[in-house]
């Protein structure tokens, strides 16, 4: 969260749909008129800029932290640049004096602050042009107009062909509950005072950090910035407007800010009960419970009435026999219990019913190929861990929006749940390890998601396949050679 600069949020007297309609034919006219001179705007694989603007403690690192992780998770590569990462690098805050150093009279604060932003918009543009990542995130208060400015200029520089699409997002906050919640999970804990003052102190300072950047900040207003693309997110979601929305990327972006959940929750993630093809180790089908299956069905049940969950508990189940039976049991300590076939588990096609011994066997090809790259190796007839991400994205969504849910699924599905909250990557997530009989609790934090995983104990087979060596084709074409007559 960083470096820069409140003025009250202007009276709104229209509605944010009628707004952004009325502005995406004002663009779409001027585009067909030629008066938009920025080639990019019409132009489809343009790298994006997402850059954050508002005050300290309004949780725009926040909304970076989950953004960077929702797109990373859909597939378009993105990475966070965060100034307030580059100036702790540069300068040790016990000399420049605290919130002093924001002072926008302090010049030398101001020419560090400036010099911090310089070298993280240069990184951002080589990760761009390079091609490594599609998406870069800004994250720092950029609370002035004149930053912002420096900020479009340098994204569409004469050299770069194309140039790079930006979309602020402002995070607008007046209500005190929130703001302080955020001083005291965020600021209490930051670098910049962890180790270096007591907790009161760091609230104390941070406080008049704020006060620093107030007395320059210029908020993002439709008539004064009508040629920028933005969203203003207004008291962590309660509200929004949108202006000048303007491709793919940023269209992907507004829907997932209004959807993002900023208040303390809990959700709960569980496979169903052993199930008779767990016992004999066939993928898939629509087998009940196990013995032991329908056991860990009461003790779940059991378990929920010790939790004490504040507020009401929904319960989102799978339509597969094992899950329904499983989440049936706790009927009782839930406010809704909803089956979606959505949570199904993820398609085998051709295999389902298999045990792998006799998927190697009959499709030893399939297989080979499924072990080299199984987050993108599709099922013959079925779906790939990509597709069920892809099914699951709704899902995440209704996830942000909640409250308290615990998801009753399969292996292959709570594994891209788990994958989204716990920040993994595509090669990592078809191998995170999912137990039977186990009750994973995820608590977002700020900046991080809190995991804890909860073992009954009560038997269930091993499911778990671990990544499998595949040898390289010089190891590959070595074992052949000693092995030819």
């Amino acid at each position: 969260m960083e470096d820069e600069e409140p003025c009250e949020l202007p009276a709104r007297s229209q509605s944010c749909a009628a707004r952004m309609v009325q502005q995406r034919k004002m663009t779409f006219w001027q585009i067909e008129n030629g008066l938009d001179s920025d080639s990019s705007r019409e132009q489809v694989r343009v790298p994006n800029v997402i850059a954050l603007v508002g005050l300290p403690a309004r949780g725009k690192t926040y909304i970076s932290h989950k953004l960077c992780r929702y797109l990373n998770w859909i597939g378009i590569k993105t990475k966070a640049f965060n100034v307030g990462e580059y100036r702790r690098k540069v300068c040790n805050l016990d000399e420049q004096g605290k919130y002093e150093f924001f002072n926008p009279n302090n010049k030398q604060g101001t020419k560090i602050r400036d010099e911090c932003a310089k070298m993280a918009m240069e990184d951002m543009g080589r990760y761009l042009e390079s091609k490594e990542g599609e998406v870069a995130i800004f994250d720092a208060t950029n609370t002035t107009r004149k930053r912002r400015r420096w900020l479009v200029d340098f994204c569409k520089q004469e050299h770069r062909e194309p140039k790079f699409r930006v979309f602020f997002i402002e995070s607008v906050c007046d209500d005190p509950e929130i703001i302080n919640s955020n001083i005291a999970e965020v600021k209490v804990s930051s670098p910049d005072y962890k180790g270096h003052m007591t907790e009161e102190q760091a609230k104390e300072d941070f406080l008049k950090r704020i006060e620093n950047y107030k007395s320059q900040y210029e908020p993002l207003d439709e008539q004064l910035d009508d040629d920028l693309s933005f969203i203003k997110v207004i008291n962590a979601g309660r509200s929004f407007y949108v202006h000048n929305v303007n491709g793919h990327v940023q269209s992907r972006v507004v829907y997932f800010l209004m959807n993002i959940h900023l208040l303390p929750r809990s959700i709960y993630l569980t496979r169903h009960g052993e199930s008779e093809y767990n016992k004999i180790g066939r993928l898939g089908g629509d087998s009940p419970l196990s013995v032991n299956g329908e056991k860990y069905a009461k003790c779940l049940l059991e378990y929920f009435q010790h939790e004490k969950v504040p507020g009401d508990l929904r319960i989102w189940s799978s339509q597969k026999t094992r899950a329904c039976q499983t989440a049936s049991a706790l009927k009782s300590v839930a406010a809704h219990v909803e089956y979606w076939k959505v949570l199904d588990e993820i398609d085998a096609g051709i295999c389902e019913g298999l045990t792998y011994e006799d998927f190697e066997a009959r499709y030893p090809k399939q297989f080979v190929e499924r072990d080299k790259d199984k987050y993108h190796y599709r099922y013959p007839s079925g779906e790939s861990y990509e597709d069920l991400v892809a099914r699951l994205e709704p899902v995440i969504m209704e996830l942000e929006r909640q409250s308290n849910v615990l998801v009753v699924s399969h292996q292959a599905v709570l594994r891209c749940i788990l994958a989204y909250f716990d920040n993994k990557n595509r090669q990592e997530l078809p191998y995170l390890n999912v137990p039977l009989h186990t009750v994973i609790k995820l608590t977002p934090k700020a900046y991080s998601c809190k995991i804890e995983m909860f073992k009954f104990n009560i038997d269930a087979v091993d499911t778990y396949r671990a990544k499998p060596e595949i040898p390289t084709w010089e190891e590959s074409n070595a074992e052949k050679m000693c092995h030819s007559p």
